[in-house]
């Protein structure tokens, strides 16, 4: 059959010429009425560009990223207000139906909500690896799609670097936190590592990787995705191997440290220094006097720049409240008031390893189209790394959060793997959001609640405002008058909490419906 053409009117001899109505690329469609808004195209979004399609959100990240915020700070706090505030507490917590925890006399422990002292690993632990898990899954998706890579990096960069920086100010002794109406820190005793910097380097080491050691292949089968982030995966195990040859390479000999003692002499009070010896001359201990993780600290940052509380004052050997803190026992080690920073270079080197983690994760959901695939791939990920955790574990390297061992980085991550399994299912596949949509405004805008709630700075500045004498403030008052109303310290201090969760749940959601969302 011929073309179909067309007439195309002109001047002169050009009235006489014919050409195609189509062109050989055009196609016939069927007509159909133009969308309106009482009839919108059955598949607007289908009909749009890939790359002008706008994703759908995964709410399940919101409400993991909410939920990590609202246990990391003051609620694990208010956990071991109630385990310390009687004997019987600090043997254990039990579990119950309607509470979260109540004490059984007649015993069956469990495990201290707050740190562990130093081996071994209790609920808060998984805290911070579940922060540094969701940021990696955040950075595949952010940066799945990078038309500038200096761009990139450059925003990378500066977003790491602020975070770096507030985490100096918040974390590194410049706020004195709750019951202090005071601020100001000695620069030459500035602490410089923390929560935050630890979660700014993970970001960086993370943002950097997706940006320059992922090429553009196009992923088709598993093949190509290994070819794909093969050079990750080989950065993260370069990192954990980097990290194991220094814990049991790196000999540490005896070392010194100072610290501050006040005398009385005629009723007038006077401090001193006094300077204390640790023996060690090892080589690939975990205990706290002499791993190799401390040693780098020292050497690199100095001891004054260290936390000067660490966990491991709660020890057996530190504390005879352990696994609270408590009065020394006799004849404890000089060590257990010698600084030591959890949040230091090399245990921060090994939990960006987590960051990498929370990568392949993203990865994951940004190639796997469908709900099955993902979950299938996400639960043998979980599997293995948790077995190899106490494959680890068993090899003779503990759980400890303090040195971010190599099991104690499987297992968070693993366990970190369950959970978003576990949330993707509820929220994403079967749509059951309601239950958890509190958590997910507070994820929406997580750094803001994080360092106004967590990190105490909303309740100082309200401290700030009082009447008469700084006990009579709104913060104080309204914990002891929850205290009166349970007629408990215990309960009413849990109440106060779990009111103020609340409230910065509520304040994310009022922070959403305006559209405010504070990002660095």
């Amino acid at each position: 059959m011929d073309d179909t053409v067309v007439a195309i009117a002109g001047d002169g001899d050009d009235s006489d010429r014919r050409r195609p109505l189509l062109s050989p690329t055009e196609e016939i469609h069927p007509y159909t009425d133009p969308p309106s808004p009482q009839h919108p195209p059955l598949d607007a979004a289908a009909a749009q560009p890939e790359e002008q399609r706008k994703p759908e959100r995964v709410v399940s990240l919101d409400v993991f990223r909410g939920f990590t915020v609202a246990v990391s700070g003051n609620f694990i706090q208010t956990m071991l207000v109630l385990c310390s505030a009687a004997p019987k507490f600090r043997r254990g917590l039990w579990l119950r139906a309607q509470m979260m925890i109540l004490v059984d006399d007649a015993g069956g422990a469990w495990p201290g909500i707050n740190h562990a002292p130093w081996f071994g690993v209790t609920v808060a632990d998984f805290v911070m690896p579940a922060f540094l898990f969701i940021i990696g899954v955040s950075a595949a998706l952010v940066f799945k799609k990078m038309p500038n890579k200096t761009a990139a990096t450059k925003k990378g960069a500066i977003r790491a670097s602020k975070l770096f920086i507030l985490g100096v100010i918040l974390q590194g002794g410049y706020i004195h936190g709750r019951h202090k109406l005071t601020y100001g820190v000695d620069l030459d005793h500035i602490r410089w590592l923390g929560v935050l910097q630890r979660i700014a380097v993970g970001y960086f080491v993370a943002a950097m990787s997706e940006i320059w050691l992922v090429n553009n292949n196009l992923v088709d089968s598993s093949v190509s995705f290994v070819k794909k982030y093969f050079m990750e995966w080989f950065m993260a195990i370069a990192i954990t191997v980097l990290y194991v040859a220094l814990v049991f390479g790196l000999y540490v000999s005896n070392w010194e440290f100072e610290i501050q003692t006040s005398n009385s002499t005629l009723s007038i009070p006077s401090n001193s220094i006094e300077t204390k010896m640790i023996q060690c001359g090892v080589r690939g201990s975990l205990g706290p006097p002499c791993n190799a993780v401390g040693l780098v600290d020292r050497v690199l940052l100095g001891e004054n720049h260290l936390y000067k509380n660490p966990v491991y004052k709660r020890t057996k050997e530190c504390s005879i409240n352990s696994p609270d803190y408590g009065p020394l026992p006799p004849n404890a080690p000089d060590w257990c008031l010698a600084p030591f920073d959890p949040e230091g270079l090399l245990s921060t080197l090994m939990a960006a390893v987590t960051c990498f983690v929370g990568l392949f994760f993203g990865h994951v959901l940004i190639h796997c189209k469908n709900h099955s695939k993902r979950m299938l791939i996400w639960l043998l990920a979980s599997v293995v790394l948790t077995i190899s955790a106490f494959l680890v574990l068993l090899l003779g390297m503990p759980f400890s959060k303090p040195l971010y061992t190599v099991s104690y980085m499987l297992l968070t991550g693993g366990v970190s793997g369950f959970l978003l399994l576990l949330l993707y299912y509820i929220v994403d596949v079967i749509h059951i959001k309601k239950p958890f949509v509190l958590f997910q405004w507070m994820g929406m805008n997580a750094l803001i609640v994080y360092v106004l709630a967590a990190c105490e700075l909303f309740p100082t500045l309200i401290q700030g405002f009082y009447w008469r004498s700084p006990e009579n403030n709104l913060v104080d008052v309204t914990e002891s008058l929850l205290q009166a109303v349970f007629q408990s310290k215990r309960w009413g201090t849990l109440a106060f909490v779990l009111l103020e969760i609340v409230f910065w749940c509520l304040a994310a959601g009022f922070l959403h419906m305006k559209g405010v969302y504070l990002k660095l």
